[in-house]
């Protein structure tokens, strides 16, 4: 069940009247052309979506994380880029909400809040994957700032971001080494070029981009904070809120294919029935419900753990994990409850098997879950 207040409750319900009226409608020709949904874009900021995160006095509302996953959810139920369109932008805006100087948050989130300025996150890189303590991107100091060198990938709404969190080394002989890693809180300068987009299976519509700094130069106080090597630790903290919006988008991934399934299963006969009255099928239906409830739950329960200011690295990973799986279960049982249909590109579940991967493998992919989820029960000694 919900906790949601009024206001909370009232936000998921426009949101979700927003998806229903105007995304849903328009989605299958956006994505099989690939076309940045810029309008759609537009009304999440007037929506106020960008600042769901962001607290009183640089927004005009901030709510719970629970709200903020079921707001993720519906937008994912819709379209799953949409929801990835506000993902990193939300790390980001916690990143500087939790260590940022009181510079740092005046300068970045009220712009933040309202979508003027997008932000995303930079960490993985070519052939680095989730090892990000193996990362190669280094910010020298000089003068009064930072050079920055290095290449990063997968980087999500890269070119219509103005604002980069930048996982790099400023001191790469640091041992251990995460305590040479920091963020920069990178704008569009010079050496800062988005080098390519990358070909995707699914996610369209949003890019995904290569980046590169080639002697990139910013400014001192460009360092998340006021001391270098705390970087990797703080986007540890980042990585749960982002945990947790992958299993939201999952999630609503998870009940578009469940909805789209059901409904067809009462629609479609065969032999003289509804399809769903056919064992096979109604097995199919019962599974997909119960998994995607279950997700559900294990969602909502992280974000209460994250609300509560506890640690939620455990929590967030078996949200990512569990949902992420679920998505693509109940998508691939889609395909098979709409039999040849679901195969064509005039339905919608051929889009969701290709979105569900992506939540399996990204921020940080499922095997890397599993070992965070091992190492905090053993840390915690085991299960409450």
């Amino acid at each position: 069940m919900n906790r949601l207040d009024d206001v909370e409750q009232a936000i998921v319900d426009t949101v979700r009247d927003f998806v229903d009226r105007d995304v849903r409608p328009v989605v299958r020709e956006l994505e099989h052309a690939n076309t940045y949904p810029e309008e759609l874009i537009e009304q999440m900021k007037r929506l106020g979506v960008y600042g769901l995160a962001i607290p009183e006095p640089y927004s005009d509302l901030r709510v719970s994380t629970e709200c903020y996953a079921l707001v993720t959810e519906e937008l994912a139920r819709g379209w799953m880029s949409l929801a990835g369109a506000m993902g990193g932008h939300t790390v980001v805006a916690k990143l500087i909400l939790t260590f940022g100087t009181e510079q740092q948050k005046q300068r970045y989130l009220p712009r933040m809040a309202t979508g003027e300025l997008r932000a995303t996150m930079a960490l993985t890189e070519p052939g680095g994957g989730s090892d990000l303590q193996a990362l190669r991107t280094t910010a020298r100091k000089v003068g009064g700032g930072y050079v920055v060198d290095g290449t990063k990938t997968w980087i999500s709404n890269a070119r219509r971001s103005g604002l980069v969190a930048l996982l790099c080394k400023t001191d790469p002989d640091a041992q251990p080494a995460h305590k040479g890693i920091s963020i920069l809180l990178v704008e569009k300068v010079p050496g800062f070029t988005v080098s390519k987009d990358l070909p995707k299976l699914g996610y369209k519509g949003v890019e995904s981009c290569e980046i590169t700094f080639d002697d990139c130069r910013v400014p001192a106080d460009a360092l998340l904070g006021e001391t270098e090597g705390k970087g990797f630790a703080q986007m540890m903290r980042g990585l749960e809120i982002g945990r947790i919006q992958v299993a939201a988008r999952a999630t609503g991934v998870a009940r578009a294919a469940f909805d789209d399934a059901l409904k067809y299963a009462q629609e479609r006969e065969s032999f003289g029935k509804p399809i769903w009255q056919h064992q096979s099928v109604g097995n199919h239906l019962a599974t997909m419900a119960t998994k995607l409830t279950a997700a559900r739950q294990l969602l909502l329960h992280a974000a209460r753990r994250y609300d509560a200011g506890e640690r939620a690295d455990l929590e967030a990973g078996m949200a990512k994990l569990f949902c992420s799986e679920t998505a693509m279960e109940v998508a691939l049982a889609a395909i098979r409850v709409h039999g040849g249909y679901g195969y064509s590109t005039e339905f919608d579940v051929e889009r969701y098997f290709r979105d569900a991967p992506l939540m399996i493998v990204g921020e940080g992919t499922n095997e890397i879950q599993q070992n965070v989820i091992v190492k905090q029960l053993i840390a915690r000694g085991g299960l409450p």
